[in-house]
């Protein structure tokens, strides 16, 4: 007879007894397209059948860009793909054409969905293609707190289908496409306006639709920003010692980015990263001792080797004056690991001011990020208003965060912590100096 186990003894800790293993999760059916692969359009008398096609459909229409990121220098579209409810799908050979001002003028008023709308809104405004109103699903996902908001992830989630992505790096510059790389492209927009609505149910119930509303209206208005110093990006430069070496870097990066922008290759296709800076580091003078330095390779680190050559010597010429300093000059306030030193108080500001939006963020379920862009942040506890008069500094700091372009939500949440940042910064400073005298 076996013995029953004490009333303390699971039936895990029972000798010769083991748990019944879970069954696996059954893995979600492959996302497939409902209306079979639609041809590539990239004839006038096709672009004004995809119009007339659109204006006839309802509701809001899904559209997605293929660019060819890693091959080309330019970040223009090469496939755009729209599918509209009573409508169907429709892939369009945006290089074919000078605008499609005729799908432009079809989708006046309607809503658009983009995943991740801030990679695609400038490659289509490029063709003449600017939203009425948006919705970003991507953006969506983050404001209710999605961990991961990949477009497979959330269709597989949401939607329960797998979506194969096997095709997302490769060249859309190709000419002809291949069917598998087409297909693939229609499926990002296969599904899309059903996981608007999804995500926008969601929204709904989570009371962050108007949040959503706000940063949708406010990306219809986006630019991709200049960088400023774009060189500085350059990977390994940390390990660049000397402003003379620095100057280096610049010269070499720069001279790549000319190259690579007439060629229309993307800039580490000629030169690597890694070569420009063990370039930088070498100084070699002439073309023999810079292609015999150990680890200088590329496709164009022999082809363009007079111009590299010309690169180095501009800037070992250049006087100690012009050479770069290791920080960017900028407009904006000091790296923070250079507030203590430099504005004590300032640095107390921001330390509370991120704690507590980190614990806001939390309780609302979203990217402190999201909450508050970090820069935004930065700059109105580095030069915060004049007044502490509690009331009139609250609608000083909102007036600094909308100027910066924050959104009314956002300044609902985050100024009263900034407020109180302040306020609690100066109390501190002001309490240890009367105790310290």
């Amino acid at each position: 007879m076996t013995q029953d186990p004490t009333p303390a003894q699971t039936d895990a800790e029972t000798p010769g007894s083991a748990e019944t293993p879970e069954a696996p999760e059954p893995e979600k059916p492959l996302l497939t397209l409902r209306d079979g692969l639609p041809p590539v359009v990239d004839t006038d008398a096709g672009l004004a059948e995809v119009a007339t096609r659109l204006a006839a459909g309802t509701g809001p229409v899904a559209v997605d860009a293929e660019r060819a990121s890693g091959y080309r220098y330019s970040a223009r579209a090469y496939l755009i793909q729209l599918r509209r409810e009573g409508s169907g799908t429709f892939l369009v050979d945006p290089i074919a054409f000078g605008s499609l001002a005729p799908v432009q003028e079809a989708l006046d008023g309607v809503e658009w969905i983009l995943h991740a709308a801030t990679q695609d809104l400038p490659c289509l405004a490029e063709v003449g293609m600017r939203p009425s109103a948006l919705f970003d699903t991507e953006l969506a996902g983050r404001l209710l707190g999605y961990p991961r908001v990949g477009l497979a992830t959330l269709v597989e989630t949401l939607l329960g289908y797998r979506l194969a992505k096997e095709h997302s790096a490769v060249d859309w510059s190709t000419r002809p496409l291949p069917e598998p790389w087409l297909e693939y492209a229609a499926l990002d927009v296969e599904v899309l306006v059903e996981l608007r609505d999804r995500i926008g149910d969601e929204l709904e119930e989570a009371g962050k639709q108007e949040w959503a509303r706000q940063e949708f209206e406010h990306l219809r208005g986006f630019e991709p920003t200049a960088r400023v110093e774009a060189w500085r990006r350059t990977s390994g430069l940390h390990r660049v010692r000397g402003r003379r070496a620095l100057a280096a870097v610049r010269a070499l990066w720069e001279t790549r980015d000319e190259i690579a922008e007439r060629r229309d290759v993307t800039p580490s296709r000629i030169l690597p990263d890694a070569s420009i800076v063990i370039a930088a580091q070498a100084m070699p003078a002439d073309r023999a001792a810079l292609l015999s330095t150990k680890g200088f390779h590329g496709r164009g680190a022999e082809r363009y080797a007079a111009r590299w050559v010309a690169a180095l010597r501009q800037a070992a010429e250049m006087d100690d004056a012009d050479l770069p300093t290791r920080s960017p000059r900028g407009d904006g306030p000091p790296l923070p690991r250079a507030w203590a030193e430099k504005d004590p108080v300032a640095a107390r500001r921001l330390t509370l001011a991120r704690d507590a939006l980190t614990a806001l963020a939390e309780e609302h379920g979203l990217p402190v990020e999201n909450l508050l862009t970090p820069d935004y942040l930065r700059r109105v506890l580095w030069t915060p208003p004049a007044t502490r008069e509690p009331a009139a500094l609250a609608t000083a700091v909102g007036a600094q965060l909308t100027a910066l372009t924050a959104r009314p939500w956002q300044v609902d949440l985050a100024g009263p912590v900034i407020v109180d940042a302040i306020l609690t910064a100066d109390a501190e400073a002001a309490a240890a100096a009367e105790s310290s005298d």
